[in-house]
């Protein structure tokens, strides 16, 4: 079993940035492909980016090229830059820690892109 806690969001003015940070807890990290994944409000969740145990992003092609996933596995975290951020990008960021057929989800932390 895997305990994900997301943290880093808040309000940030539009062309601002934000790193959100996962930090996971109860299993050994390094063997998860991790994602995060984020909701807006009457939106459907939607895929941002995932990295894979060896390190290979994926990211969703809408971003183009703003966000930055990263993982740090001595530090059981996984990071996600946002860069030029948009009022499009507000929603709940959630984080997930996938390894076959299992999947952890956390909480969430909530961006708000506003002027």
């Amino acid at each position: 079993q895997v305990q994900l806690v997301e943290s880093g969001g808040g309000l940030v003015q539009p062309g601002g940035s934000l790193r959100l940070s996962c930090s996971a807890s109860g299993s050994i990290f390094s063997i998860y492909t991790m994602g995060w994944y984020r909701q807006a409000p009457g939106k459907q969740r939607e895929f941002v980016a995932s990295i894979t145990t060896d390190g290979s992003a994926n990211y969703a092609a809408s971003l183009e090229g703003r966000f930055t996933i990263t993982r740090d596995n001595a530090k059981n975290t996984v990071y996600l830059q946002m860069n030029n951020l948009k009022p499009e990008d507000t929603g709940v960021y959630l984080c997930n820690a996938r390894r076959g057929f299992a999947l952890h989800w956390g909480q969430g932390t909530q961006v708000t892109v506003s002027s």
